[in-house]
């Protein structure tokens, strides 16, 4: 296959990566209520907690560097081949991200949602890694998603500790 040939389909992957990426954003959305929720609204949280209002500005943010990142990655590879490694750890984050939404907000389960975390966790010093070996630009568009993710993983704690 030629170079032509391999770089051809490369809309193919973008539209794949935003597609996966706003599905998960939409469905986390579908079971993440929040506040409203009476389970979570009774919860013991941490001093820390930041209101509603930051989930609903950061998580979409943070999907877009994501996505953008991987759109990155993808075209530096120049073919979807060249670039399967570092897009197969992110469509698997995008799961395991996912997996902690549907964990911790539909099943009422912290501490397997904390277990999603920490996988997630590694997967995304994995991806940024894969990120990496194609620019260090997508490595570090994936930084505050890393920082979130921490944070997100001492809030977590917090809940499964104090309930």
């Amino acid at each position: 296959m030629s170079a032509i040939t391999a770089a051809r389909p490369s809309w193919v992957t973008y539209g794949l990566v935003i597609l996966a990426t706003l599905a998960v954003l939409m469905l986390s959305g579908t079971v993440s209520s929040g506040s409203d929720d009476a389970w979570y609204a009774a919860l013991n949280k941490s001093a820390l907690n930041p209101p509603d209002i930051t989930f609903a500005i950061v998580w979409p943010i943070l999907f877009l560097l994501m996505a953008v990142g991987a759109i990155m990655v993808r075209s530096a590879a120049g073919s979807f081949q060249a670039a399967a490694p570092a897009l197969g750890l992110f469509f698997s984050q995008l799961i395991a991200n996912l997996g902690w939404s549907f964990a911790f907000f539909g099943f009422q389960e912290p501490l397997l949602a904390l277990l999603f975390l920490i996988t997630l966790w590694v997967m995304i010093i994995a991806m940024i890694s894969a990120f990496r070996r194609w620019s260090r630009r997508t490595a570090w568009l994936q930084a505050p998603y890393l920082v979130w993710v921490t944070f997100a993983g001492y809030l977590n704690t917090f809940i499964v500790l104090a309930n």
